[in-house]
């Protein structure tokens, strides 16, 4: 089964084309330059932008992957959480494409699509795992028995993990999207000038609240300066502020569901810093940590095309009616028979 999957969350338009053999083709547009203008996402702008540039992109994936419209299988597309008017558009031009071809289609959650993101990977992990999903807009800890098989350990409270970098960022002057600027900042930085507290990390639980560091973050910069050595430093400490928030929560998840395995998915598994610490907790514990390559870490089409075949292929699919889903829990959907 050939599934053309679809990406329109947000502010990134992702297609890609999931054989049975694997991944045939994937294309990516950003809207980031689009967005840097007004220092964050504009909705309106967002969901024109994927109009421009969706059948483009679907003509491309399919050059690429050598095929024709009659031999896609199936389609999936992105249903939600994410912005209303940027949803629908995935979601008419799917469910249109899937009614003309007459091939069955199926709706994604997005946060699905990153949680199984690393399983285009080789090795790819095996169930049960537990996964952290930190992005701009979810922070959660979820442990996977299966495809739908999904009990949530904890979430952030407040901000999430890369709305905090961004406002951060933005906080000390950094272009948009503020998390990359920010992480480049840091590594310039002196990580012993600065200490941030690690919220939520002196009290048992597998909760997060990041909202708090953006206010210690200004404070700071009002008593150190704007200099680019305190910058710098500021940048590292709330870098590191919430990276070890981050791993000692995971080290915990890992611990109450005596699971060897952990998947880390999402915009902010991008993160080197990230990525190096959980390593090296994992390999004291002797369990292995699975992340999915960079290109994958931020929203694209594949792992929606990857998640729509796993469904597809069960037997799932949608009706004629279509929706979009901004606010959609992750642990409604069902389970894969």
């Amino acid at each position: 089964m050939n599934v053309l999957g679809i990406e329109t969350s947000c502010d990134e338009t992702g297609v890609a084309i999931y054989g049975e053999h694997g991944l045939l083709a994937h294309a990516l547009y950003s809207q980031a330059a689009l967005h840097a203008e007004y220092g964050g996402v504009v909705p309106e702008l967002a969901s024109r932008d994927h109009v421009r540039k969706l059948l483009p992109l679907i003509r491309q994936v399919l050059d690429e992957a050598n095929l024709a419209a009659h031999a896609i299988d199936g389609v999936a597309y992105t249903a939600g959480p994410g912005l209303a008017g940027a949803l629908l558009v995935g979601a008419a031009l799917g469910r249109s494409l899937a009614w003309g071809w007459q091939v069955p289609a199926v709706a994604v959650h997005h946060m699905e699509g990153h949680l199984l993101a690393p399983l285009l990977e080789r090795p790819a992990p095996e169930f049960p795992f537990v996964a952290l999903l930190v992005s701009g807009g979810h922070t959660q800890l979820v442990q996977v028995d299966g495809v739908g098989r999904y009990r949530l350990l904890g979430q952030s409270l407040d901000d999430a993990a890369g709305e905090a970098f961004d406002k951060t960022a933005k906080l000390l002057g950094l272009g948009y999207p503020g998390g990359p600027a920010l992480a480049r900042l840091a590594e310039r930085g002196n990580p012993g000038r600065f200490r941030f507290p690690r919220p939520m990390t002196d009290r048992p639980g597998l909760d997060f609240s990041f909202s708090g560091l953006k206010t210690f973050a200004l404070n700071t910069l009002q008593q150190a300066g704007n200099d680019p050595a305190s910058l710098a430093d500021i940048a590292r400490a709330f870098e590191d502020a919430v990276v070890d928030t981050l791993v000692i929560k995971c080290r915990r998840a890992l611990e109450q569901t005596a699971c060897p395995r952990l998947v880390v998915a999402g915009g902010v598994s991008a993160n080197q810093r990230l990525r190096s610490r959980l390593q090296e907790m994992a390999a004291k514990r002797r369990a292995r940590v699975f992340f999915p390559r960079l290109e994958f870490c931020t929203d694209n089409g594949a792992m929606i095309a990857f998640a729509g075949h796993r469904r597809l292929c069960a037997g799932q699919h949608e009706p004629l009616a279509f929706e979009a889903r901004p606010r959609w829990d992750l642990t409604d959907l069902p389970p894969l028979n």
